[in-house]
């Protein structure tokens, strides 16, 4: 197979060059890779037609086609579910018919049926099969200079150790969140969208999850305010309202609510009693006392 017409691991569009009994050959005369019939969209196929498929390897080491989209391709780390383990290795579901293979030689580890963890996604060299590593440190990529604090970022858990959970960050770089820092459950596998806080001379990446200093003040406010006006315009909280109600209830420390509501109240946005707090009705000139 051709490595620049054809990559095994990685979603492809291919025109369909030929149909037989047994499904559509995808590509050119001289490289070819069969989409079995079960494939095909409901409209059918034909000559010249283009396709967007996943190429693989079927069960005897094949390069073959499908239409279904695999959870991660030939370059990702994703979370994975172990689905079955025998004395070759263990298998995982990652939405194929063919289950992700993942060599002991690969494994930090022993796996379990049934855990999840974040496994890099990979062609192997010697059989031409896409395989799975939870060896991930290989992968991790250098820093650009690009990179700086403040940067909007997406996050992978991978790892979870006393003072927080280790990610991956854009697919590419390690960072941390801590938990002294987040007011929301972590978990390996956990995806989101954080914000660069620091640069660590190692070249690891501190994480937060809401931006610091205004916007991330501004973000806040306007979260709150949404919240507000999805309970009727009043929620029964305030400044005196207990630091786990407030992380349960707005996933944030009491001293960020404070800031906030304070900062609501002098924009005449709402009005705080004993009992919680209010929204203002538009048009309003001052808070209701």
């Amino acid at each position: 197979m051709s490595e620049t017409m054809m990559k095994i691991g990685h979603m492809q569009k291919l025109p369909v060059d030929r149909m037989a009994e047994q499904g559509a050959y995808l590509g050119n005369d001289r490289d070819v890779v069969l989409l079995p019939k079960k494939y095909f969209p409901e409209k059918g196929l034909k000559v010249g037609d283009t396709i967007e498929v996943f190429l693989y390897t079927d069960s005897e080491d094949r390069p073959i086609a499908t239409t279904l989209k695999p959870k991660a391709v030939v370059g990702d780390f994703a979370p994975l579910w172990v689905k079955d383990v025998n004395k070759y290795g263990a298998f995982l579901d990652w939405g194929l018919e063919k289950d992700l293979f993942v060599p002991y030689r690969e494994q930090r580890k022993e796996l379990t049926q049934g855990e999840r963890h974040v496994f890099r996604v990979l062609l192997d060299d010697i059989t031409n099969r896409v395989i799975a590593t939870t060896k991930l440190g290989g992968f991790i990529q250098k820093l650009p200079e690009t990179v700086k604090v403040g940067d909007k970022v997406s996050y992978l858990v991978f790892s979870l150790v006393e003072e927080g959970a280790r990610v991956i960050v854009n697919n590419a770089y390690l960072g941390m969140l801590y938990f002294s820092e987040v007011f929301e459950t972590l978990e390996i596998g956990a995806q989101g969208e954080a914000y660069i806080k620091k640069i660590r001379s190692d070249e690891k990446l501190d994480l937060i999850l809401r931006p610091e200093g205004y916007k991330g003040s501004v973000a806040e406010a306007d979260n709150l305010l949404e919240k507000l006006k999805s309970a009727g315009g009043f929620l029964p909280y305030n400044a005196k309202s207990s630091p786990f109600d407030i992380e349960e209830e707005f996933t944030m420390s009491k001293r960020d609510f404070k800031k906030i509501i304070g900062k609501l109240y002098k924009e005449r946005k709402i009005t705080i009693t004993d009992k919680g707090m209010k929204l203002v009705a538009t048009g309003d000139s001052s808070p209701v006392r």
